[in-house]
């Protein structure tokens, strides 16, 4: 299974409800990824990352920061500072509320599919 599929795979499973997404399994997940990075994985880590941030707190910036700097450059790319900033309450022009960074993260989201789909 590719990365891509593996993402969209995750989409499938969870959605976008954050309420219902059991964070601990995110969580979990994403400090596999971590330690066991495959590459090419930097959009399926992203989607972790980015499901933590939005049913996360501050205590999961260190995850995400872990991540977007803790593995190589392209992952580290991929991942939204903002996110990391807006869990541990750095308020600053270049960072949008929560809600709107919820939101762009859903839109980008919400019509994902694999190459081999398109």
């Amino acid at each position: 299974m590719t990365n891509e599929q593996r993402a969209e795979q995750l989409i499938q499973k969870y959605g976008f409800t954050f309420s219902e997404i059991p964070k601990q399994e995110i969580r979990d997940l994403l400090e596999d990824e971590i330690a066991h990075f495959q590459e090419g994985s930097s959009e399926y880590i992203r989607l972790l990352c980015g499901y933590l941030y939005c049913i996360g707190d501050s205590s999961d910036a260190a995850l995400i920061e872990k991540a977007k700097y803790g593995i190589d450059m392209d992952v580290g790319c991929m991942i939204d500072g903002e996110w990391i900033d807006s869990l541990k309450g750095i308020e600053n022009e270049f960072v949008g509320s929560r809600e709107e960074i919820m939101k762009y993260f859903v839109t980008y989201y919400q019509n994902y599919f694999t190459e081999d789909e398109i």
